[in-house]
């Protein structure tokens, strides 16, 4: 019996590999960032973990605006990371 592959990304918070399934992505749209819970949007895209924690780290080092290659101002990452805090994942 074969065993499926399970896809791994990386947090771009905590930077640990995870499968894709337990990952937001976030993707470089028009309007600048958007939460792609489908996983299939079209454009780059990074990977986070529901939690706080990670959003934190992602925003300290900048990671979300680097790896989307898109500037990203304040205000939208503000907007970003209250949309991604309904997503979170409680304890």
């Amino acid at each position: 019996m074969k065993t499926k592959k399970v896809p791994m990304r990386r947090c771009v918070g905590c930077m640990e590999s995870k499968p894709k399934r337990e990952l937001i992505r976030i993707v470089a749209a028009d309007g600048g960032p958007k939460i792609d819970l489908t996983g299939k949007a079209n454009g780059r895209g990074i990977y986070l973990c529901p939690n706080t924690e990670c959003f934190t780290k992602a925003r300290k080092r900048k990671a979300v605006s680097r790896g989307l290659e898109i500037e990203i101002g304040e205000a939208e990452l503000d907007n970003l990371f209250k949309e991604l805090a309904e997503h979170e994942k409680k304890g």
